[in-house]
């Protein structure tokens, strides 16, 4: 039951079985005036947090994602489920031990103290969930604020003569002969790939088209230094080409899959993006490539020191919650996927 509950926690419950059960002896002294052992008061209760196991497991985690209103109607069907597992229980111990317990028309207490033993419990275990969660919220919006303070700092700094550069690109480009087109085609392309970042720095979303076109430049100019060695697959349905998503996601994952995946290898090998839509009206992105793969524990590594990755990662553990997840391709490679929840599902960064 306390798997996933803190120390402080773990006290909190501990404090509250305490209490009610002080309650519950108080009770019974002040209706029956009859002192009962204070070991039955302390089974009642120990029975109570059994039985409870199994529903905390349901309601706060196989159900976790499930809205709580949909929670109160199953709590409809645990409060009584709760209240007879426990009677029984409770009274078939007293009966076969003999342990003194309430009889004949008072009985209805016993029932009526566990209705409103579940319903304080399950209330406090939910306004405490609530109150963690708004604690979250509020944590990860203050990293989201500081992250886009950083973002509009680094914007301020690529703003302060961004004409220069675009000037010297010009330059570079009419110096170069007009017979040597490859190398035009190779400054524009440059020229295109630092217009994007300079985009990316100042806007929040683009869309998928933008972001495959920048994916795609890229690609070429390292295909200038592979060759052969290098292929690139694009598999996206034309009809995502205008869907939202942040910048430069998926292009430090393409980077990576070239400089620790294929750069390696001396044959090369192919890097593919398959991007689609999910009934739960989400993105599914995966960049694979036949590289040189790593090992389970490299995976967790990798995240923490790859600059490009572990910023990508981070990003979208902080927008949507989950981050990269890392599979091993087939016969040999990586394959890097991530989620992107659509329209009003996502934390813009």
């Amino acid at each position: 039951m306390f798997v996933h509950i803190f120390q402080r926690e773990k006290i909190l419950v501990f404090l509250f079985y305490g209490l009610m059960a002080i309650l519950y002896y108080l009770a019974l002294v002040i209706d029956t005036g009859i002192y009962y052992h204070y070991w039955a008061v302390l089974l009642n209760h120990f029975l109570k947090a059994l039985i409870t196991i199994p529903f905390w497991w349901l309601f706060f985690n196989r159900l976790a994602e499930v809205p709580i209103w949909k929670k109160m109607w199953l709590h409809l069907l645990g409060l009584p489920l709760f209240t007879f597992v426990w009677v029984w229980i409770y009274y078939l111990i007293c009966d076969r031990y003999g342990i003194r317990r309430l009889q004949g028309s008072r009985i209805v207490w016993d029932y009526y103290i566990t209705v409103l033993f579940y319903i304080v419990q399950f209330g406090n275990f939910h306004l405490y969930e609530y109150y963690k969660k708004l604690q979250q919220q509020q944590l990860i919006a203050a990293q989201l604020g500081k992250l886009n303070l950083q973002s509009e700092l680094s914007a301020l700094k690529a703003q302060l003569n961004p004409h220069f550069l675009y000037n010297v690109f010009n330059t570079i480009n009419a110096a170069i002969p007009k017979t040597a087109k490859h190398a035009r085609d190779m400054v524009n392309k440059l020229s295109d790939l630092f217009r994007y970042q300079l985009k990316a720095s100042r806007e929040e979303l683009v869309s998928v088209q933008e972001e495959l076109t920048f994916v795609k430049q890229y690609l070429d100019l390292e295909k200038e230094r592979f060759g052969s060695r290098l292929s690139f697959e694009m598999n996206v349905d034309e009809v995502l080409w205008e869907e939202k998503i942040p910048p430069i996601l998926i292009q430090p994952i393409v980077e990576n899959a070239v400089k620790h995946g294929i750069s390696p290898l001396i044959e090369g090998g192919k890097i593919c993006l398959h991007i689609s839509k999910s009934s739960q009206n989400t993105l599914k992105v995966a960049i694979s490539d036949t590289g040189n793969g790593i090992d389970h524990q490299g995976k967790s590594e990798l995240l923490k020191r790859g600059i490009g990755l572990s910023n990508t990662d981070e990003r979208l553990q902080k927008m949507y919650g989950k981050g990269l997840v890392l599979e091993d391709n087939s016969p040999q490679g990586l394959i890097v996927k991530f989620i992107i929840p659509l329209e009003n599902e996502m934390i813009v960064l």
